[in-house]
This record gives C-alpha cells, structure tokens and sequence, in this order.
C-alpha cells in the first residue's frame, strides 16, 4: 500500500472512531463518563483496523472476489473470521487496559469471549468485505488508469508513424524531382539532411516529449532541406527564447507546421517566401507560432500533417491546449499552445 494509501485508511479510520465515540457518549450521556478517554478508546480501537486492512487488501490482491470462484469466496470468508477473532480480542484487551466506562467497565472475570464474538462478530465481518469491496474498486481504477494511458500511448504512437511515412514520401518525392532535372548536387544535399531526420526520429522513437531545443535542431534540419529545394526563394527565422528552450514538447511536433508552410505556402508562390518561428511563455503556457508567407493550404486548412498535430495535442493535454490557423498580413500563422513544462 502506498503512503498515499496508509494516509487515506487512517484518516478513514480514525472518523470511523471519532463518530464510534461520540455515538456511545451521547448514548451513555448520564452516567458521566470521561469524554476524552471514552471517544480515545474507541479511536484506538478502531485504528486496530489499520493494519489489518493493508492485510486485507494484499490477500484481495491474491485472492481476488471478482470474478467469483468457490476457493476465493471460502478463504475470504475464513479470512473475516481470522481477522474478526483478531480485532475483538484487541479491543477487548484494549477495553480492560483503558477502563473506558469507568466503575461499569466489565472486568477480567465477566468477560465472555463468546458473547463478545456473537455480538460483534456480524460488524466485523461486514467491515472486512467492505475494505476488500473497496480494495477490488481501487485495482479496477488502477488497471482502467493504465489502460487508458496505455491505449494513449498506443494512439500517440499510430500518430507519429501516420506523420513520419508521410514526411518520407513527400521529402523522397522532392528528392527524385531534383534528381530528374539533374540537380544531383542538391539532391545529395538533400539525402544527407534526410539522413539526419531520420536519426533523430530514430533516436527518439518510443518518446512522447523532448526539449524544445531538440525540436528546434530538427526544424532547422528540415527547414535546410527544403532552401536547397528552393535555393534563393526561401528565408527563414527561429528565435527561441533561453527561458524556453528546456520546455517539453511533443516529439515532431513542429515538422509538419513547416510542411504545411512550404507546401501551401513557399511552393505556391513564383516570388520569395519566408517562414518565420517563436516561441515564448504565456500565462504559464508555452506558444509556438509559425508564420508563412503565402496561403491556407485547403477550404478547412487542415491536411493530414495539421490534423495529426491536433489529435496529438488532444490527446497529451486534454482542454488545456490550442491549436489554430489563422490569416496574418501576407500569410498564415500556425499557434500551439500548451503547457509548460521542462525536460528532466
């Protein structure tokens, strides 16, 4: 059990003893009784269960009642009565050590263990397939919680192998292009960036966030690419700040923002274009805005690079991110917005 788990099952316990308490004062009211010792006793009675519900829980983990079979429902229901033996002899013990009722206090030789069974025995029981009710609902939590992060990862992952065929086909298409218009020396310079991408995809493949600084190496890459496909017609910039630079971000995130900017952009236009990155802190958020001379690519803006970044930040962050096109003088801005956080 975790710390957080023992913190929750103290806590629990120690409500359960404090009403416990108040209960049997409010009851006994006239005969005077000591308020702090009487509400203290069953307080410490009912932390006896403490430890037994961490056993509880790792012979649910065992054992488990769902799904039902004969064996499980039979040791557990040995186990409520081992564990009930238990905790009436504590508080029993307890009862007589601490003299909680004062003068009305049964003693030592009144003491009838088999009453003490009959009468509480049924409470017992009741509390023990509670715990074990509770611990099968925080298993069945923990293992919906993984598969849900488990099916995320597997999502994610068919995200980035849907963008990285993608890139390959369109960048080995420009490549082939050179090559029949026998540019053979910008083609090779071409295959050497490839080759470059290609190994930060493979150096970080399994990843979900890098630093923006690595994202950044990779755009650069990317973006030289492209100027020898272009030579003269493409400028671009990336400022990014120092405070920003650790900031984690999804891995390829940025690629097919400036994919979209020189397809529908740079590629469009017979005169020069420019792409223009930033990237800076918002209201502890990190905004990544790319700017390309030029147009919207299609009526919605989105092609398949635009809408796998979408669902990538949909699905890593929720409703706390953004993502949108919009039309700037002279062209389009491309803006994510997600939160900031750095790289370990």
């Amino acid at each position: 059990m975790t710390r957080r788990g023992w913190a929750v099952a103290i806590t629990c316990w120690t409500l359960f003893g404090l009403v416990s308490g108040l209960e049997v004062w409010i009851s006994m009211i006239t005969h005077g009784h000591n308020v702090p010792l009487l509400i203290g006793h069953y307080m410490l009675v009912w932390w006896g269960w403490v430890p037994l519900t961490f056993l509880v829980i790792r012979f649910t983990e065992r054992r488990p009642l769902i799904p039902p079979s004969a064996a499980n429902v039979l040791a557990h229901f040995l186990g409520a009565l081992v564990v009930a033996v238990i905790h009436v002899s504590y508080w029993t013990t307890l009862t007589q050590v601490m003299q909680p009722f004062d003068r009305l206090t049964a003693s030592w030789s009144s003491v009838v263990i088999s009453e003490a069974l009959f009468f509480r025995l049924p409470l017992e029981i009741i509390l023990y397939f509670v715990v074990a009710g509770l611990a099968h609902g925080a298993l069945f939590y923990q293992r919906s919680r993984q598969l849900e992060r488990s099916l995320m990862n597997a999502r994610l992952h068919a995200l980035e192998l849907q963008i990285q065929p993608h890139f390959l086909f369109n960048t080995l298409n420009t490549i082939a292009a050179l090559v029949r218009t026998e540019r053979n020396k910008e083609a090779v310079s071409m295959i050497a960036g490839l080759s470059d991408l290609l190994r930060y995809v493979l150096d970080h493949a399994g990843q979900q966030m890098v630093s923006l600084e690595d994202e950044k190496e990779m755009l650069q890459r990317y973006l030289e690419i492209q100027r020898t496909r272009f030579a003269d017609r493409l400028t671009y910039t990336i400022e990014v700040g120092d405070d920003v630079r650790r900031a984690a971000v999804p891995v390829f995130i940025l690629q097919p923002l400036a994919e979209n900017a020189i397809r529908h952009g740079v590629a469009q236009s017979s005169s020069a274009g420019v792409v223009n990155v930033s990237a800076f802190r918002v209201n502890g958020h990190l905004r990544i805005e790319m700017f390309n001379s030029g147009r919207v690519g299609d009526s919605n803006g989105l092609g398949i690079g635009l809408r796998n970044t979408r669902e990538r930040l949909e699905q890593l962050f929720g409703a706390d991110q953004q993502f949108d096109l919009r039309e700037a003088r002279g062209g389009v801005v491309a803006s994510i917005t997600m939160p900031f956080r750095e790289t370990a």
